[in-house]
């Protein structure tokens, strides 16, 4: 979504007073952001294939909220959420933690942040060493970010942590291929809170889940959010799972932005012809992707994409404007932020 959004202020913690504009500023800003992957291409050719896969994306992620970021396979959320770990370099824009920008800073000067910093992955079965045991895998972080601590002390904060997520601490003298997937996702929580850090993202940690298991590793990052006043960034593509755990939503579409607002105004008031899509038929929790139905033709190749609106060649409310003009964000009276001519004209 281009332009920046507008966040509010977060409380400040008992007892303390923080100032104004600390307590204004989201804990991740992500402000004008662009991915393009270079495919390569023979010598020959006068232009590289380019996969654009973020396309000026700006956002704020207010301190203690559940972020949901939503939206079809191939969209860019989960590109989106490499970025801000930096684990992929963006092309353009920039992103700040807690006020400080830290795209482009060397190793180790992002050090300090990688502790605050953590990530939930989709896969429990590829996420964890197979070679080492539950202990050792926790102990990692904990050892790499605090190595003055005793072994006392790292034993008893990986018991301490493996309880906190309904986990036995017994546990810690086997491997990840004695465990089921549930229980390997919630030690990969484990892996993620042992350096008490502030902000968590969890890139569709559900999904690759028996449904039946799946509400229980929700509630336990629910409880833990709680318990530590985390901040996530959640990665989905089940907007079942966001009705119950968002505090606000980003929905997206082909590498940009749509619509940004509270859970609860997105689904009682969904402005976005796409989002009035998605939410019209909210599929129950389960491991399929997700499908808008009534959507004509397939979503158009990041490679190549539709001038103007890129959902325009796919919108029932599309006009002319629409294939020839790029829609800014615009601030509803509901705090919502909406891309879409259409709903700026009152079209529809």
């Amino acid at each position: 979504m281009s332009g920046h959004t507008q966040t509010a202020a977060a409380p400040a913690a008992s007892g303390t007073t923080a100032p104004a504009a600390v307590a204004d500023r989201p804990l991740v800003e992500v402000d004008g952001l662009i991915k393009h992957f270079d495919l390569g291409g023979h010598f020959l050719q006068r232009e590289r294939p380019t996969v654009k896969a973020i396309n000026d994306v700006s956002l704020g992620i207010r301190r203690g909220e559940a972020f949901c970021l939503v939206g079809e396979s191939g969209c860019g959320k989960s590109t989106l959420a490499r970025i801000v770990m930096g684990l992929l370099d963006p092309t353009g824009g920039a992103i700040r933690f807690d006020g400080t920008r830290i795209d482009g800073l060397k190793h180790t000067a992002r050090k300090p942040f990688h502790r605050r910093m953590q990530m939930i992955f989709q896969n429990p079965y590829a996420s964890l060493n197979p070679r080492r045991t539950v202990q050792k895998t926790l102990e990692e972080p904990l050892r790499f970010h605090f190595p003055n601590l005793s072994d006392a002390d790292v034993k008893t904060k990986v018991e301490q942590v493996m309880v906190s997520v309904g986990n036995d601490p017994s546990w810690g003298t086997r491997y990840p291929h004695e465990f089921s997937g549930g229980q390997r996702q919630r030690i990969s929580i484990a892996r993620a809170l042992m350096v008490d850090p502030d902000f968590v993202v969890a890139d569709e940690p559900i999904s690759a889940l028996d449904v039946s298991i799946q509400a229980q590793v929700l509630n336990v990052m629910m409880d833990t959010q709680e318990a530590r006043d985390l901040t996530y960034l959640f990665i989905t593509h089940d907007l079942s799972v966001v009705r119950h755990f968002g505090t606000r939503v980003g929905v997206m579409y082909l590498g940009t932005l749509c619509e940004l607002a509270d859970t609860a105004t997105l689904f009682e008031n969904p402005r976005h012809p796409y989002t009035r899509i998605l939410l019209s038929a909210i599929p129950r929790i389960s491991t399929e992707e997700m499908k808008p139905p009534g959507l004509p033709g397939e979503v158009p190749s990041a490679m190549n994409l539709p001038s103007g609106c890129v959902f325009h060649d796919r919108c029932p409310l599309a006009n002319a404007r629409c294939s020839a003009e790029v829609p800014r964000a615009q601030c509803q009276a509901d705090g919502t932020l909406v891309a879409c001519h259409a709903v700026e004209e009152g079209r529809g």
